[in-house]
C-alpha cells in the first residue's frame, strides 16, 4: 500500500506551551522551544507504529506553522530572536512558518495618548496572540481540499479548532486527524480536541521522550 501524504498544521505556540507546561515547567519556555521539523517527524513515527496491520503509514509532505510576532518596536529581542527561528526552521523546504503580529495594549497618560518611560518608549501593558486559530482552522480547510494531500493532522489544544475539524470532515476528501501531548501520570491535565458530530477520528499522542526529542537545540540570541 501506497504513502499517504501527510500535511501537519501547528498552532505553534499552543503545541509549545502546553507541552512546556506539562513536561518541564521548571525551566524557561523559551529554552525549550519545539522545533518544528523534529516535531513533525516524531509525530508521523508514532502514529505510524500506532497502525494496525494493513494500513497505510503516512509521510511528511509539509508542515505548516502558524505563530504570533513580536513587535520589533516594543519587543525588539524577542522580534530578533523570533525572525532567526522563522529562517532556522524553514531551511527544510517542507516547512513554512508564517507569523501574525501580536496585539500590545499601551499604557495611556490622561490625555489618552500612550505614556512613554523616561527614555521615551512606550510602556507595555499587556500582549495577546490573535488571529493564529482563524489561520490555522483556513489551512486545515485548504490543504484538506487539495488533490496531493491525504491526511491532515491538526496540532492544537485549542477547542476554538474544533468547529474546523468539523467542516474539513464535511468535505470527506482528506483524512483528518489530531495531535496531543499525553502524560499519563497527569491524565487530568491531558486534553485533546475532538469534532463536536459524534464523530471520532484518529489522534497521536506524544509523551515527554518525544517532547524532548523535539527540543531545538539552537541558542538564539
Amino acid at each position: 500500500m501506497s504513502e499517504l501524504q501527510a500535511v501537519i498544521v501547528v498552532d505553534y505556540q499552543n503545541i509549545h506551551l502546553t507541552g512546556h507546561e506539562l513536561f518541564n515547567p521548571g525551566q524557561p519556555a523559551h529554552l525549550d522551544l519545539v522545533h518544528p521539523l523534529h516535531f513533525a517527524n516524531q509525530l508521523l513515527k508514532v502514529r505510524n507504529e500506532k497502525q494496525q496491520p494493513g494500513m497505510a503509514h503516512a509521510s511528511l509532505q509539509r508542515v505548516l506553522v502558524y505563530r504570533g510576532e513580536p513587535s520589533a518596536e516594543h519587543d525588539p529581542k524577542p522580534y530578533a530572536r523570533n525572525q532567526s527561528q522563522k529562517s532556522e526552521w524553514m531551511r527544510d523546504p517542507r516547512v513554512d512558518v508564517v507569523l501574525r503580529p501580536l496585539r500590545y495594549e499601551l499604557e495611556r497618560d490622561a490625555t489618552g495618548r500612550p505614556a512613554t518611560d523616561a527614555l521615551g518608549r512606550k510602556i507595555v501593558k499587556g500582549k495577546v496572540e490573535k488571529g493564529v486559530d482563524v489561520l490555522c482552522a483556513l489551512a486545515v480547510m485548504r490543504e484538506a481540499r487539495k488533490d496531493d494531500v491525504n491526511v491532515v493532522i491538526l496540532a492544537s489544544h485549542d477547542t476554538d479548532l474544533e468547529p474546523a475539524l468539523d467542516e474539513a470532515l464535511e468535505l470527506g476528501a482528506a483524512k483528518i486527524e489530531t495531535f496531543s501531548w499525553y502524560d499519563p501520570a497527569q491524565r487530568r491535565r491531558c486534553r485533546q480536541i475532538r469534532p463536536r458530530r459524534g464523530r471520532t477520528i484518529w489522534n497521536t499522542r506524544l509523551g515527554e521522550s518525544e517532547f524532548r526529542n523535539c527540543t531545538d537545540l539552537t541558542r538564539y540570541a
